[in-house]
């Protein structure tokens, strides 16, 4: 027979032994280097738009920025919907493209389409910042940290200048967002009428400011035999020398700008804060990973980041106040506990119903023989370690052994007709060949559609689907070429006799004996279950996560605008 490779396996058993050990080998690196994530990276193609002019009212900003921008946009092939914010000098556009349009195709189209009206767009607008958004959910963990021998603005300082840089060159973290705290403001309040009397207006005097306060590259020049870089270097952060920047007036006269303008140095308006056991001296910052990276280890990473900090900086410390790892962690070694219960308890089932000692050990060969090579695919696949694809580890556990058992049970039917070992398992894989083929073509042609279901439970799905699918063909691989190799050296014959049906195997056969006796009954009952089966499914609730605990409570509170 054509799919009978069992065979050959056994007469040269040598190169499935090879690619064997070759699979587990790529299979426990990989499952060592998979990132370990809650749940399944989500492509998405988001791109967002901003545009700045300082100084710019909102009003301004949208009749001619915002509205050029999101018909601009709007013809760009895939739009699924757009969403604009207009404040204070800042115009921001996000569109939303379907699924199906990749994410780097989204990207260019937006710039493409933003590049066409550029010339549209008013000459004091800052370049447009067109970049992706990557949606890998909420931060991973906040810290909060407190110093009772720092002032608020020091600490502030400290924790955007030492801690944000270290956490932001820690490998995996995709960004480190500040929560409360202060940040340093120079203001400068323009007097109105000073300027009205002098002719200038507000948006003159900001373009000027703007337009000194600049550090730009000044050349390059021979110094010691080294050729140096030379910057001028305009910006300051001194309230005195600011205020002696001179405002050119018409006619070619000057003033400066402490003349016209009350520069103070303070504050930005808080738009956020920070408390821990009622204590508001406190600055949290909040850790996001970069997509594709392992929650897990990110958090490992940070928190070394943190003790090190701790131990260089005694004066200040950290308090971990909300942790989503700790989920993924468990989320994790509970599906690993699973995974191994599963395969014991599906070794035992083969004992009990063989009572074969030898039987038992090749199917629990053949479980990691199937499970570990399925992690070298997942790599491959891009795929990580979350609920979705433990998931369909640990459900494809007991299915896995399927193959094997078959091959396994033919093959000792055959020793019991009085057989070797090594002619029995050639002519038992040979006779059931296609059968074990048809078994798992069924479960990949079940498991597998599921991976291209569309939308957003599509992208989810596509790891199990495909995770099952690959997990059942490798042990296909197991049952063909592995399980008669190792049954054809390792089952031991006993002469040819003829098992007497147990007591489990006795009342099977009589229930079976009596239901085809009837058969009008028989269909009458199963069509009737069937039937009922399919009414319940209407009463069942349906959502597309199922709710969890998560241990974690989280209280949002909206205010009227």
């Amino acid at each position: 027979m054509a799919l009978n490779i069992s065979g050959a396996a056994i007469r040269k058993p040598i190169p499935s032994a090879v690619l064997f050990t070759v699979l587990l080998v790529l299979g426990v690196f990989s499952f060592i280097r998979i990132p370990i994530t809650r749940a399944p990276n989500i492509d998405v193609p988001v791109v967002s738009v901003t545009i700045t002019e300082a100084g710019a009212a909102p009003s301004e900003l949208e009749t001619q920025v915002t509205k050029k921008v999101e018909d601009a946009v709007a013809n760009v092939t895939g739009v699924k919907h757009i969403y604009s914010t207009v404040t204070d000098g800042t115009s921001a556009t996000t569109i939303e493209l379907r699924l199906e349009i990749g994410a780097d195709r989204a990207l260019n189209d937006v710039k493409d389409a933003v590049a066409q009206i550029r010339a549209d767009l008013p000459s004091t607008i800052d370049e447009p910042v067109i970049e992706r958004i990557d949606v890998v959910g909420q931060s991973i963990e906040t810290y909060a940290a407190s110093a009772p021998g720092m002032t608020p603005e020091t600490l502030s300082w400290f924790v955007d200048d030492v801690v944000l840089r270290q956490l932001r060159g820690v490998p995996g973290v995709g960004r480190v967002e500040r929560i409360g705290g202060v940040t340093r403001e120079i203001r400068v309040a323009l007097d109105r009428d000073k300027l009205a009397a002098l002719g200038v207006t507000a948006g003159d005097a900001n373009r000027q400011l703007r337009a000194t306060s600049v550090d730009l590259a000044g050349g390059r020049v021979e110094f010691g035999g080294r050729e140096e870089a030379i910057r001028t270097l305009a910006s300051t952060d001194d309230l005195a020398t600011l205020g002696a920047t001179r405002i050119v007036l018409p006619g070619g006269r000057d003033v400066r700008l402490r003349d016209v303008a009350t520069i103070t140095d303070g504050f930005e308006e808080p738009r956020s804060f920070a408390r821990v056991n009622g204590e508001t001296a406190v600055v949290s910052f909040a850790i996001y990973r970069a997509k594709g990276a392992s929650d897990v280890q990110v958090s490992d990473r940070v928190r070394e980041k943190l003790d090190a900090l701790a131990s260089s900086h005694p004066d200040v410390s950290y308090t971990l106040i909300d942790d989503s790892v700790r989920q993924s962690r468990g989320s994790y070694l509970s599906a690993m506990h699973s995974l191994l219960e599963g395969a014991a308890l599906a070794v035992l089932v083969v004992l009990v119903f063989l009572r074969d000692w030898r039987a038992m050990f090749l199917a629990a060969v053949a479980l990691p023989l199937s499970i570990i090579p399925a992690f070298w695919f997942m790599d491959l696949l891009g795929f990580s370690l979350n609920f979705v694809s433990l998931l369909a580890i640990t459900l494809v556990t007991g299915i896995l052994v399927d193959d094997a058992i078959v091959e396994i049970e033919n093959i000792v039917r055959h020793i019991r007709m009085g057989k070797r070992p090594y002619d029995a398992a050639i002519e038992a894989a040979d006779e059931i060949g296609l059968a074990v083929v048809a078994i798992t073509c069924t479960v990949v042609a079940v498991f597998a559609p599921v991976s291209f279901m569309g939308g957003i439970p599509g992208q989810y799905f596509k790891q199990f689907g495909l995770t099952v699918a690959a997990a059942v063909l490798v042990s296909l691989a197991v049952a063909r070429l592995v399980t008669p190799v190792m049954a054809a050296h390792m089952l031991r014959g006993g002469g040819a006799h003829e098992e007497r049906d147990g007591a489990v195997m006795r009342a099977y056969l009589g229930l079976l004996s009596r239901t085809l006796a009837r058969p009008k009954l028989t269909l009458g009952v199963g069509l009737t279950l069937f039937a009922l089966s399919l009414w319940s499914t209407s009463l069942l609730p349906t959502g597309f996560i199922p709710p969890e605990d998560a241990a974690r409570i989280v209280l949002s509170l909206e205010l009227p605008p």
